[in-house]
């Protein structure tokens, strides 16, 4: 679908444009029982960090596309916030959290792709 890989490109430039780092993005079309066609997970280095990058992403995505996400959660805490754009989530993790829940490797059967660290 060139719309998910127009929307999967602004993300990914949202995130290292605040040098948001370990991005994985997860396909999960035709995998059963799923609720989006794609993951996107990264982390920052601290809260303020992961407040930055999900910031950067909204921004970015709305500069390109015109998008909006559907919902936004975790901002409080900025510690893993989740942006819903339909068919991609992203979620962005302090390192311990991201380590923590894992959710990197919840579907082994997903095509994953990581996407290189900008420094």
């Amino acid at each position: 679908m060139k719309e998910n890989k127009q929307l999967l490109d602004s993300i990914i430039s949202g995130i290292q444009e605040k040098k948001g780092k370990n991005i994985t993005t997860i396909d999960l079309k035709g995998i059963p029982g799923v609720i989006c066609d794609y993951f996107v997970i990264c982390e920052g280095n601290t809260p303020t960090q992961v407040a930055a990058v999900s910031e950067s992403i909204e921004h970015i995505v709305k500069t390109d596309l015109q998008e909006s996400p559907i919902r936004v959660q975790g901002q409080q805490l900025a510690e893993w916030i989740g942006i819903d754009y339909g068919d991609i989530i992203v979620h962005v993790f302090i390192p311990e959290l991201r380590a923590y829940y894992n959710i990197d490797n919840m579907w082994a059967d997903a095509k994953t792709e990581k996407i290189p660290t900008i420094d």
